[in-house]
């Protein structure tokens, strides 16, 4: 081959191979512009979601909370209902016994007249009121549903992930779509030297600006129960117990503390309405047939925590403590997640009861 054929043959493979390296080379920018593009878009809609549930001038148009039909209906026609927290279902029992007291819960407040709407976070959906079918979902999901309080619902919406609402989310969504009354087992507090690790739970904030009626059992005597109604008095929140003048320590009647308030029957509480813009909590004592067990667990917590003083067990390290020897003392809790359960079915009639007067006053001021 001569010699400029031979130049002009190299030159020729020089220049398919530069062609083909920027072929790839493009092909390349382009995968990378795409996933760019990708990435951005997913971290827009991210922002866009947060933005959204952070501002919503009307979450229920803007499709940022999606009611059950139930719901929907009954907040329609102004009749009662009772909103529900989730927790108790992801992270308070194992399934199927926590689809099996989710559905008997539910069943006690539409016994008693009112739509009961559970409420929990589902791919990124704030859900009030769910299905069959999401019930049993969230059921299964167990602990992997994150447990999520006020200050989590922005982090789980944006990443459309599955959560459970405690207390005060749940407060927070049943004000969001009006709501005015929600069902639980006990509350969150001050916890034992809470003075000086500042471990409040949000429960407490919550109830201080969300104008949510919560029934529950009162406060565990693990809690600091005197400090819990001193901090519930600075945030405004009016402290009322069922039938009695006596704050419930959950297990038992009373917890040795008094309260401001009384409420002695459902109406009481529907003439209570003075849009103050605060939370009520309506504190219901155990019942009688449950006392005796109530007692048992009751003198287990005692015990556990004169041995926290014995050891001189304080700060961070205390409420681990107390739970851990609870739980050695009464064998494992499972006469506590009985009684647990009792009382939120008992919790849930009073509840729909006090619901269906509001939804009766109501009717009759209009």
């Amino acid at each position: 081959m001569k010699l400029t054929e031979r130049n002009h043959f190299d030159n020729e493979k020089k220049t398919k191979r530069i062609l083909t390296d920027n072929n790839s080379l493009f092909q390349l920018s382009s995968l990378l512009q795409k996933r760019k593009k990708k990435m951005a878009s997913s971290a827009l809609s991210r922002l866009s979601n947060l933005h959204n549930h952070l501002n919503p001038t009307d979450p229920l148009s803007k499709g940022l909370v999606k009611l059950s039909p139930e719901v929907s209906e009954a907040l329609t026609r102004g009749h009662a209902i009772v909103a529900l927290e989730s927790t108790i279902i992801s992270h308070g029992m194992p399934f199927p016994k926590n689809l099996e007291t989710a559905k008997e819960v539910e069943a006690i407040v539409r016994e008693n007249g009112a739509v009961a709407a559970t409420i929990a976070i589902l791919d990124g959906i704030p859900c009030v009121g769910l299905s069959t079918e999401e019930l049993e979902r969230l059921a299964k999901l167990g602990s992997k549903a994150q447990k999520t309080a006020r200050r989590d619902i922005a982090h789980v919406v944006a990443m459309r992930a599955n959560g459970a609402t405690t207390v005060s989310a749940t407060m927070f969504f049943a004000s969001m779509v009006g709501i005015p009354v929600f069902v639980t087992g006990g509350i969150g507090g001050v916890h034992r030297h809470g003075e000086h690790t500042m471990d409040i739970s949000s429960d407490l904030t919550e109830l201080g600006k969300t104008p949510v009626a919560v029934i529950s059992a009162g406060v565990k005597s693990i809690l600091d129960i005197p400090r819990t109604l001193e901090y519930l008095e600075t945030q405004g929140v009016c402290v009322a117990a069922y039938k009695t003048h006596e704050f419930p320590a959950f297990f038992t009647e009373s917890s040795g503390c008094k309260v401001p308030c009384r409420v002695d029957s459902p109406d009481d509480y529907a003439n209570m309405k003075l849009k103050l813009g605060s939370g009520v909590l309506i504190a219901v004592p155990i019942p009688k047939e449950h006392t005796a067990s109530g007692s048992l667990i009751e003198s287990a917590i005692q015990s556990a925590l004169k041995e926290a003083r014995d050891k001189n067990v304080v700060g961070n390290a205390e409420t681990p403590f107390l739970l851990a020897r609870v739980n050695e003392l009464t064998g494992g809790m499972s006469l506590a997640s009985i009684l647990d359960i009792a009382l939120v079915k008992n919790n849930a009639l009073v509840g729909a009861k006090i619901s269906v007067a509001l939804a009766q006053l109501r009717q009759h001021s209009t």
